[in-house]
C-alpha cells in the first residue's frame, strides 16, 4: 500500500488551494458579509442558502444540514474522494509534489481509484485531440466544417478522434502506466475475444467534464455508414461518469451561468458549440439522458434560484422534443427559476440554425418568450376536441392537476385562469376553484398542511439537535448565547481572548456541546496559540475534536458570523466577563446551599473555610461588576 501523505505537505496543500476557488467550482457564491460567502447547500436541497464559506479561515459550514470542514473535507464529500485522494488532486491543481512518510514517491499503480480513471480519461481526451489531425480523421474534420465548426472551434471544445481500429487506445493507455483492469472500469476499453479493446473506434469524440473540469466521460458521433453502432455513443456508468449527474459544456458554462443567472440546454454537443461560438455561453447539454432532477441541483447551486433566474429549453419541434418538453416540464417546480421554451422556426436545432441564419438567429432563438407550463399545457389542451363540452372537460381533468402542483399560490391562481382561457371555459373561478381544491387534496395526501408546505429558512444561529452531544441548547438562554459568542471570538479572533480565555475551565460553559468545544481548544493548546496562525491553529482544533459531533460544532463556530457590529477587545471583553460573571454567580449559590447545611452542626474549620470561599467569590463577582475585563 502506499504510504501516508505528508503532514507538512497536507498542510501546504490546504494552504495553497483557497477554499472559495474550490467551492466555486460547483455552486454560486455570494457575499454573506463579515468576510463569508454564502450558497445554496450542495450536500442537501434547500430554498434558501444556508451554506456558508469563510476563505480567510479555510472552512465551509452548512447551518441547514451541518456538513462542514475545511477544502479536503469539502471535496472528499463532493466528489466520494478518499482523503489520500483528495489531497493528491488538490496538490495536482496547486502544482505540490507531495513526499509519502513509507515507501518515497507514491507509484502510479498506488494511487486512488477514482484519481486514476480521471488519469487515463485526461490522458484518452488528448490521444484523441491529437488523433484528430491524422489523415484518418479527415473524415471528422469534414464532418465539422460541414456543420460550421472550424479548427480554432474543435480546439476549444477539444473535439478528438477514435482511430478505427481495435486497440489503439488500449495499448496507449498501457504504455502510459494503466492496468486492464484500470481500462475496463474506466469504460475506455471494453472486453474482446483476445483481451481488452477500445470501446469507441472510427468515430468524433466529445470529452465529458464534471463541474470541476475533470474529463469523466466521452460522448462518441457516428461518421462512417459501415459503423454499425448507434449514432452516439456515450461511456457506460462508471464509478466517477453517471449519465444522469453530469451536463456537457458545464465547464465553460458555469461562471457565465452564475454570473447572468440564466442556463440555455439544448439536445447536443454541437447544439452546445454552436451556442458557445454564438455568444450564448451559458448552454450546456444532457449526455445521452432526459434532463432530470440531479441536472436541476446542479444547475440551482449556479443560479442561487434568485428572482430573476432563467432557464430555456430548445427542443426540437418533432414528437419527441415535444415529448422532452413535457418531461421537463414535470420537474419544473423543482426550480425556483423561471422556465421557457425555445423552438425554432422549421424546427431547426441551434446548430442547423446557426449555419441557415447565423450567430444573430441562434441568439435570437433562446430569448424567453414561451413560459414551459404555458407550452406544456397547451400540448396537452392540443389533444382533445374543444369544441364539445366532453372535450373542455376532459382537457381540464388532465390539465388541472399539474397546475395545482404548482407551489406559489399566486403563480398557481395566475396559471388556472390562463387555463381557463385554453380550454374555452368562461367560469373562470371554477377552473382557480377546481385547481385550488386538488392542491388541497394533494397537501391532505402528503400530510402536509399549507403551513408546512414550505421548509422553513435554516436558522444559522441554532444548531440541529443532531449535532449536540448533550441537551438541547436554548439559544433564548442569555448563558448559551453568551457562551457561543465567546467561543466564536476564541476560534476566529483567539488574539482578541487570549491569553484569559485559556483560564477558563470547561465547567465555565453550561452548555454540554460548548464544554466540550472550550476542551477541545485546550487540547489544540489554547486560543494563544491561534493569534499568529488562524487557519493553522482551526485546523489543530479540528483535528483534537473528539469525535465528528464535536468537529462539526467547531467548524459552525469557527464560520458563524460574530454579532458585534465592531469585533474588538470591548467587545471580546464584555463576553469574557459575561461568561466568568455566571460561573462565579453560579459557584456562590452552590458555596452558600454548603453554607447553609453546615450552619448550626457543621464543623467549625469546614465552616470557617465556606465562609471565607464564599467572601471571596463575592468580591471577585463585584470586582466583575466594576472593573470589567480589567478584573480577570
Amino acid at each position: 500500500m502506499a504510504g501516508r501523505i505528508n503532514d507538512d505537505d497536507v498542510k501546504a496543500v490546504r494552504d495553497a488551494v483557497p477554499i472559495d476557488a474550490v467551492v466555486s467550482e460547483y455552486l454560486q457564491l455570494r457575499n454573506a458579509g463579515g468576510g463569508n460567502l454564502k450558497g445554496l447547500c450542495p450536500f442537501h436541497d434547500e430554498k434558501s442558502p444556508s451554506f456558508q464559506v469563510s476563505p480567510s479561515k479555510g472552512l465551509f459550514h452548512c447551518f441547514g444540514c451541518q456538513e462542514g470542514g475545511d477544502t479536503i473535507a469539502f471535496v472528499m464529500k463532493i466528489d466520494h474522494l478518499s482523503f489520500s485522494e483528495t489531497v493528491e488532486r488538490l496538490a495536482a491543481k496547486a502544482g505540490i509534489t507531495l513526499r509519502y512518510e513509507e515507501g518515497g514517491y507514491n507509484p502510479g499503480h498506488q494511487r486512488g481509484e477514482r484519481i486514476r480513471l480521471v488519469e487515463a480519461h485526461r490522458a484518452a481526451a488528448q490521444f484523441y485531440i491529437d488523433q484528430l489531425d491524422s489523415a484518418e480523421a479527415e473524415i471528422g474534420r469534414k464532418f465539422l466544417a460541414e456543420r460550421g465548426f472550424d479548427q480554432a472551434a474543435a480546439q476549444h471544445f477539444d473535439v478528438g478522434y477514435s482511430p478505427a481500429g481495435w486497440d489503439h487506445l488500449t495499448r496507449f493507455l498501457r504504455g502510459k502506466g494503466f492496468s486492464d483492469k484500470e481500462l475496463i472500469l474506466s469504460g475506455l476499453s471494453q472486453d474482446g475475444r483476445r483481451g481488452p479493446i477500445d470501446r469507441f473506434r472510427g468515430r468524433l469524440m466529445w470529452p465529458i467534464r464534471d463541474v470541476g473540469g475533470e474529463v469523466v466521460g466521452f460522448g462518441a458521433r457516428k461518421l462512417r455508414d459501415d459503423d454499425n453502432g448507434p449514432k452516439y455513443l456515450n461511456t457506460p456508468e462508471t464509478p466517477i461518469y453517471k449519465k444522469s449527474q453530469v451536463l456537457y459544456g458545464i465547464d465553460l458554462a458555469k461562471k457565465d451561468i452564475a454570473k447572468s443567472s440564466r442556463a440555455v440546454v439544448v439536445e447536443g454537443y454541437t447544439d452546445v458549440m454552436a451556442c458557445h461560438l454564438a455568444g450564448v455561453t451559458t448552454a450546456i447539454a444532457t449526455c445521452g439522458t432526459a434532463f432530470g432532477g440531479d441536472h436541476i441541483k446542479i444547475l440551482r447551486r449556479l443560479l442561487m434560484d434568485n428572482g430573476s433566474a432563467r432557464v430555456i429549453f430548445t427542443f426540437d419541434g418533432d414528437a419527441a422534443g415535444q415529448k422532452a418538453a413535457l418531461r421537463a416540464f414535470e420537474d419544473d417546480q423543482k426550480f425556483a427559476a423561471e422556465t421557457y421554451i425555445a423552438i425554432a422556426p422549421d424546427g431547426m436545432d441551434p446548430c442547423d440554425l446557426r449555419l441557415a441564419k447565423g450567430d444573430a438567429a441562434v441568439e435570437e432563438l433562446v430569448q424567453p418568450r414561451t413560459p414551459l407550463f404555458e407550452f406544456a399545457l397547451r400540448q396537452i389542451v392540443g389533444r382533445y376536441d374543444l369544441e364539445t363540452p366532453a372535450g373542455r372537460a376532459a382537457a381540464l381533468d388532465e390539465a388541472a392537476p399539474i397546475v395545482a402542483r404548482i407551489k406559489n399560490v399566486a403563480s398557481q391562481h395566475e396559471v388556472a385562469v390562463q387555463l381557463a382561457g385554453m380550454v374555452g371555459i368562461l367560469d373562470t373561478q371554477f377552473v382557480v376553484k377546481r385547481v385550488a381544491q386538488l392542491a388541497r387534496w394533494a397537501r391532505d395526501r402528503s400530510g402536509r398542511g399549507p403551513a408546512q408546505a414550505r421548509p422553513a429558512a435554516a436558522n444559522p444561529q441554532a444548531p440541529a439537535p443532531a449535532v449536540q452531544p448533550g441537551p438541547a441548547l436554548n439559544l433564548r438562554s442569555p448563558a448559551h448565547r453568551t457562551e457561543r459568542e465567546l467561543l466564536k471570538l476564541a476560534l476566529q479572533h483567539p488574539g482578541l481572548v487570549s491569553p484569559a480565555f485559556d483560564a477558563y475551565g470547561a465547567d465555565e460553559f453550561t452548555a454540554p456541546p460548548y464544554a466540550a468545544v472550550r476542551q477541545t481548544i485546550a487540547e489544540a493548546g489554547g486560543a494563544e496559540q491561534g493569534t499568529e496562525d488562524t487557519t493553522g491553529y482551526l485546523a489543530r482544533v479540528r483535528e483534537a475534536a473528539p469525535n465528528d459531533t464535536v468537529r462539526a460544532l467547531v467548524t459552525e463556530l469557527a464560520v458563524e458570523a460574530v454579532h458585534a457590529r465592531t469585533v474588538d477587545e470591548t467587545y471580546a471583553g464584555m463576553q469574557l466577563v459575561s461568561v466568568r460573571l455566571r460561573a462565579v454567580d453560579r459557584r456562590i449559590r452552590d458555596v452558600q446551599g454548603t453554607l447553609a447545611r453546615l450552619a448550626g452542626h457543621g464543623d467549625p474549620a469546614e465552616l470557617s473555610a465556606v465562609q471565607n470561599e464564599l467572601w471571596v467569590l463575592q468580591q471577585y463577582g463585584q470586582s466583575l461588576r466594576n472593573q470589567g475585563a480589567d478584573a480577570l
